[in-house]
């Protein structure tokens, strides 16, 4: 197998991507572009990768012969989540080069180490303490403080594995949500707004970061990401700057995702995600080469491209019954992307929508 950190792979080389939603889509469709075949594992029948892949192998994470052969029929593989089992990486990584690489990988899955390693890197973040039992939850909230949030360290997305603390009280209640999961308690931030930058890193250490976007939530998931988000030029340079770090701190491959608070004393960072993301999708009509080109770009060896920004855009996800809005969305000069997810259920991200609303200044 090529490996890209030596070697440019070759139009016609085969990228493999581990899972199957609507990221390994884009992903898929971006490789495309740049003429390679994609491969991907998923559990799951009739996801959306599944059409727009050139393969599909159809197992479970278990599966040691599915993984053995996905990974040689591949030139190189890539991830769309960071939930995979360590026992599936093992098998895969000793076949074909994975990017990311596990490091990142390790750090993103659990939101302790994830913490730890931001701060070691001289990096804000709120106050955090690891939690595993009732008795740790006390001590926590007397060093953290109320509100606070307590999540599971591991899973949890879209506001999922997650409980608020509002009051002391709320600590029996919390506990249970984490049905036994360890867990970390953080503090509430008081800042202004949320931004991410969309990052990446290539294998001889360029950096190539798109604009912060501005995001905002609706019942813990992603609403609308907004370009320009409201930050002064001192403040975009320095979150394109921290994101930097982050990618060379993990000697990184890839892109990632990094959100941040806007608090007054600076930056807070809130999390990393070693993948592209959802607060990145604006780039596909924002820029020349959007952030599934760049990951593509990256892995496979290829120099960076320009992540400069034309357009403002607005990103906006279409969850659940707001696809019933698309005869009137149709009707306007919107980029529409659908996942060609069957069933619209209640928080279910089923596509999502990118409106220019005038050129970059």
């Amino acid at each position: 197998m090529t490996d890209p950190q030596n070697h440019v792979l070759q139009t016609g080389a085969t990228i493999g991507i581990l899972g199957g939603g609507q990221l390994g889509r884009m992903l898929s469709i971006a490789a495309s572009r740049l003429g390679f075949k994609t491969c991907i594992f998923e559990p799951a029948g009739d996801c959306p990768a599944s059409h727009v892949a050139n393969y599909h192998y159809k197992a479970d994470y278990s599966d040691t012969d599915a993984l053995t052969k996905f990974a040689n029929a591949c030139d190189v593989i890539t991830f769309e989540f960071e939930n995979i089992p360590t026992d599936a990486l093992d098998i895969i990584e000793a076949i074909t080069p994975i990017h990311p690489n596990r490091a990142a990988l390790a750090t993103s899955q659990d939101r302790f180490s994830e913490k730890n390693f931001l701060t070691r890197i001289g990096l804000q973040t709120a106050p955090y303490a690891a939690v595993e039992t009732g008795e740790d939850l006390e001590q926590a909230i007397d060093q953290i403080g109320i509100p606070a949030i307590l999540k599971t360290r591991r899973m949890g997305y879209d506001g999922k594995g997650q409980s608020r603390l509002m009051s002391p009280d709320d600590a029996v209640q919390a506990m249970t949500d984490m049905a036994g999961a360890p867990a970390v308690l953080e503090g509430f931030i008081n800042f202004s707004v949320e931004v991410s930058v969309i990052g990446t890193r290539s294998a001889n250490g360029a950096i190539s970061c798109f604009d912060p976007g501005e995001n905002v939530h609706r019942n813990g998931i992603l609403h609308t990401t907004t370009v320009p988000a409201k930050l002064t030029r001192a403040q975009r340079t320095d979150a394109v700057l921290l994101t930097a770090n982050i990618l060379n701190a993990l000697d990184y491959v890839g892109t990632m995702g990094v959100e941040l608070f806007v608090t007054p004393t600076g930056f807070i960072v809130n999390e990393i995600a070693p993948r592209v993301h959802n607060s990145g999708h604006w780039t596909q009509a924002g820029c020349a080469i959007d952030q599934f080109e760049q990951h593509i770009r990256a892995i496979a060896g290829w120099p960076l491209g320009d992540g400069s920004r034309h357009s403002n855009v607005i990103m906006e996800n279409l969850i659940g019954d707001d696809v019933n809005r698309l005869p009137d969305i149709a009707k306007t000069n919107t980029a529409i992307h659908l996942y060609g997810k069957a069933d619209a259920k209640l928080g279910r991200k089923m596509g999502h929508i990118n409106t220019v609303t005038g050129a970059s200044a």
